[in-house]
Parts: structure tokens; C-alpha cells; sequence
């Protein structure tokens, strides 16, 4: 195994595990609308499927390794953004086993794509 391979099996797994991640969002977007409108945010019917497009385009661009810098930049402000607010399971009443769930898995992806973001600007 070379010394790129590694690198290039998980730049893969992380940019189709995200684009993949953010086209679930379109599977059912009605849903998806009224999560985000439950959340808070601002005219959910246009942020939230721009948000999951956005997701998809910068999960493609890592797995391409297409304008790297720009896909790590937009996945990592994307998962900032929706971890802390969406996934806020410390404000939660009652079991808030699924919101913990989300917050860490993301802050997983949040961990790979800080990766790729260095290698973006090596």
C-alpha cells in the first residue's frame, strides 16, 4: 500500500459519507423543513434544502478532491453551524438520546473534514 492510499480511501469515505448524508435531507423534505423550522431557523423552507445542497456539493468536491479549499471550507462551516444549533442536545427535555447521537456524529465528520481542510491548504 502506498503512502497515498490511506489518504485517498478516506477522503472518499468522508466526502460520499457527507454528500450521501445531505441527499437523505431530500428524500423527505417536508420533514426536513419542519425539523430545521422546529430548531429556529429563519425561512426553513429555503435555508434548509440550501444547506443540504451545499452539503452535497462540498461532500462531492472532497471526494474529487474538486476546489479543495472551498469544499472543506463550506462541509466545515456547515457542521459548525448545524451541530451547535441543531443538534443542541443540552437544551433538550427528556431523553435526548437521538440529538446526542447527531452531535457527536457530527462532530466526528466535523474531526475528518478539519483534516482534509489542512491538507487543503498544504
Amino acid at each position: 500500500m502506498s503512502d497515498d492510499e490511506p489518504w485517498l480511501l478516506g477522503r472518499l469515505a468522508l466526502g460520499l459519507g457527507l454528500a450521501l448524508q445531505a441527499s437523505e435531507d431530500f428524500r423527505d423534505l417536508d420533514d426536513h423543513v419542519e425539523y430545521a423550522e422546529s430548531a429556529g431557523v429563519p425561512v426553513p423552507s429555503v435555508l434548509a434544502p440550501l444547506a443540504s445542497a451545499a452539503m452535497l456539493a462540498a461532500g462531492v468536491g472532497i471526494a474529487l478532491w474538486r476546489l479543495p479549499r472551498l469544499a472543506t471550507t463550506a462541509a466545515a462551516g456547515f457542521l459548525v453551524t448545524v451541530t451547535a444549533t441543531m443538534h443542541d442536545f443540552w437544551n433538550e427535555e427528556g431523553d435526548a438520546s437521538g440529538e446526542r447521537l447527531a452531535f457527536f456524529g457530527n462532530l466526528a465528520m466535523l474531526g475528518g473534514v478539519l483534516l482534509a481542510l489542512k491538507s487543503a491548504f498544504d
